[in-house]
């Protein structure tokens, strides 16, 4: 959640706004969206903004070669060059760190080094995003997020998703895609201008058709998927890791938690989920090389890369810990019950419960003239029961409540207000469930409080740091070590590819998270 106070009014939100202010009615959709899995997910036509240069890389060769030297006789250069700024401020800008660019440059570097297509030069950079992401822009811009870097376990599965998406550029795929895009924004304007249809099935077809787009088709992928497994095995590195990520990418699907944002813009696991055959069919390809074991894997340099990378959140956004939100800019903090999870988003803190209890908690700058009676009927919450609205003390901070009604989901509406800001609480829950809502949002809204400067002091972000395992070390001992995050145990084997139940080996360095 972005610290972005712009005091414009009470409609505008000190959050990174992307779809206007939120309403009550829509609160349950947008908390209850899930996503699945694919190997990188071509997500650039959504992203918006401006934003700054990715790091450079081109074919080996004696003589410096810039990439926008070898770039200029890219016919599709000009269409990844005008998206570049648009992904940066889409995923919060590029993530600077010298160490971690090198490691990736040399394993860009060897990829391209067995490339059928060594004209080409690519330009890597790292995404400032906790989202866990990889795709390319044509013209060889290839993106990964910090997201995915954490989650990957060694070079060889990053050279899988980074070939992978080079297989995307040289196979056309996002040409092909925007062409196909064009063809259905044809049909669009037949069906919107020329029809002038209000024929809901036909646009609700319409709607599909654009949502179809979104992404590469499975044909597509599974192109992307063998050229990538080739130029991986060709390039020495263990050609078994594409199956292997793509398992961790599945397991990781299902333990999505409060460390890991979930936009299913930004996320690819909101596209295609990682099937089965797909990871039987990446086995057959890498099989070609050799049985399990073939290639290296270069796990330790790859540890040494990220060790000391950022993990989860930024300062401006906030952290996660545990059950509790903190935001050291803003200075205030809120803790969710017990079986709840939180989410930190670009627009709100969201969090889930048991029984299909939904929570958004956002802010907005409100001049100080605006009673928070007056505020709360302003309009933005639909179905308000202006009869339910009751001024409380939350703490020593003035603050009002109501209730609400939409469809088959009942609402409390809590604003706090702190100085020249609104802090609001909206908790939803179905209506055959309305008793059980006063209980829940009070103790939540009844948990916000203004922290003290020396606790604001104290917040740092989580990294992930490398550890080595020493004798008598178990996982359990090293998971206890994670900082931040709940479940750690579970986190600790995801983290480190250790579902199998193989257990930790003494001399052996592995991930945890920590200040």
């Amino acid at each position: 959640m972005r610290h972005d106070v712009r005091p414009q009014g009470a409609a505008q939100s000190w959050k990174t706004k992307r779809h206007g202010a939120p309403a009550a009615l829509a609160l349950p959709l947008a908390l209850f969206l899930a996503g699945c899995t694919t190997l990188g997910g071509g997500l650039e036509e959504v992203a918006t903004g401006a934003g700054s240069q990715s790091n450079l890389l081109s074919s080996p060769s004696r003589e410096p070669v810039s990439f926008e030297a070898v770039q200029s006789n890219d016919p599709q250069s000009t269409i990844g060059k005008s998206q570049h700024p648009r992904i940066l401020a889409a995923y919060g800008g590029a993530y600077s760190d010298p160490k971690l660019e090198r490691m990736l440059a040399g394993i860009v570097g060897k990829l391209n080094a067995v490339s059928d297509d060594p004209g080409r030069a690519y330009s890597i950079t790292v995404l400032n995003s906790p989202n866990i992401n990889a795709f390319a822009l044509p013209g060889g811009y290839l993106y990964v997020t910090r997201g995915l870097l954490a989650l990957a376990n060694d070079s060889a599965e990053v050279a899988a998703v980074l070939a992978h998406e080079m297989g995307h550029v040289k196979a056309n795929h996002g040409i092909e895609r925007q062409q196909r895009e064009a063809e259905a924004e044809l049909a669009g304007r037949v069906v919107t201008e020329v029809l002038a249809t209000d024929n809901t099935a036909a646009r609700a077809a319409l709607a599909r058709g654009r949502l179809n787009l979104a992404s590469f088709s499975r044909n597509q992928e599974l192109q992307a998927d063998a050229m990538g497994i080739k130029q991986t095995g060709d390039a020495g590195y263990d050609p078994y890791a594409a199956a292997r990520f793509l398992q961790t990418m599945d397991s990781f699907s299902a333990f999505r938690n409060a460390f890991q944002a979930t936009n299913p813009n930004l996320d690819f696991l909101a596209s295609h989920p990682a099937a089965p055959q797909r990871v039987e069919l990446a086995k057959r390809h890498a099989a070609v090389f050799g049985p399990p074991g073939t290639g290296n894997d270069d796990r330790d340099r790859y540890l040494a890369g990220i060790d000391g990378m950022l993990f989860g959140d930024t300062a401006s956004e906030g952290y996660v810990r545990g059950r509790s939100f903190f935001h050291a800019g803003l200075g205030i903090t809120f803790t969710v019950p017990e079986g709840f999870v939180i989410d930190n988003t670009a627009d709100a803190v969201l969090a889930t419960g048991p029984g299909d209890t939904a929570i958004r908690f956002d802010g907005v700058a409100v001049p100080p003239g605006t009673t928070l009676a007056d505020y709360i009927q302003s309009g933005w919450v639909g179905g308000l029961d202006a009869a339910s609205i009751r001024p409380i003390r939350i703490g020593n901070l003035e603050a009002v409540s109501a209730r609400a009604v939409g469809g088959s989901y009942v609402f409390n509406v809590t604003v706090i207000r702190v100085g020249g800001q609104v802090y609001r609480f909206l908790t939803a829950l179905p209506a055959d469930a309305a008793g059980r809502l006063p209980g829940i949002a009070d103790s939540i809204a009844n948990s916000f409080r203004v922290l003290q400067p020396a606790e604001r002091e104290s917040l740092k972000p989580l990294r992930v740091r490398v550890v080595t395992a020493r004798a008598g070390d178990t996982e359990s001992s090293i998971a206890s070590r994670i900082q931040g995050v709940d479940r750690k145990l579970e986190m600790f084997r995801l983290l480190n590819d250790l579902e199998d139940g193989s257990g930790i080996k003494t001399g052996v360095r592995y991930k945890i998270i920590a200040e």
